[in-house]
């Protein structure tokens, strides 16, 4: 009886994963680290705790914490692992990590045929910036290519504006991007004509600021003596 009870809690307490994720994660561009802690977030998850920490997560293996945060990074950045904002009764934000992009990856005969040229934009980010993305700037280039639906030259066209207005960071290539959408720019020779447009507008505009305050700007040719 006391056998039967044990043997009993043991099937209870198991976790159910796809074999084809053991027989195919090579094909994925994944190794052993990385399906571990797949399989950690996938316990996490059935335990319904849905956004576990890098910390809890490595508790359980032989990786640090550093490194099971580059594991989830990259995961990210192939498009394998999702970070999703939910809101409870009480309209309280809340992370939670999301692997319905790895099933339907793992169980999909489409092949991905821009996969390759959305990486690099990932590479060409990290360059610009001078440091590896956060996981959420990674969801944030994925939301940009999965929900917006913008091609990846666009959206390296507008970092380079944000290069060249000295501006680099999130919030101000998405404002670009959407400012294009409002008008209907979806090829990069448009988004260039319409960054060299707003380039001229703000010398413009701003030798017209420096004419006028002379506070500020000291003429030479009219206050020497």
């Amino acid at each position: 009886m006391t056998n039967s009870f044990s043997f009993q809690n043991l099937m209870l307490n198991q976790t159910v994963f796809p074999t084809k994720l053991l027989t195919s994660y090579n094909e994925l561009g994944l190794d052993e680290r990385d399906v571990i802690v797949i399989l950690q977030i996938h316990r996490y998850l059935q335990s319904d705790n849905e956004f576990p920490t890098p910390a809890q997560i490595a508790n359980h293996l032989t990786i640090s914490e550093g490194e099971c945060v580059q594991i989830l990074r990259k995961l990210i950045q192939k498009r394998l692992l999702k970070i999703e904002e939910l809101h409870n009764e009480k309209n309280q934000l809340s992370e939670a990590y999301n692997l319905n992009p790895l099933w339907e990856k793992l169980f999909s005969d489409k092949a991905d045929e821009a996969e390759a040229n959305e990486g690099s934009i990932f590479i060409l980010f990290e360059q610009e910036f001078g440091r590896p993305l956060s996981p959420f700037e990674i969801e944030t280039i994925n939301a940009w290519l999965d929900e917006d639906k913008i091609i990846p030259a666009l959206i390296k066209a507008a970092l380079r504006e944000a290069v060249l207005m000295g501006k680099l960071n999130f919030k101000y290539i998405d404002r670009i991007l959407r400012e294009w959408k409002r008008k209907g720019i979806h090829s990069v020779e448009q988004a260039r004509e319409e960054g060299r447009t707003f380039r001229k507008h703000q010398v413009k505009k701003q030798y017209e600021t420096a004419k006028r305050d002379t506070s500020v700007y000291f003429n030479w040719l009219e206050g020497g003596k």
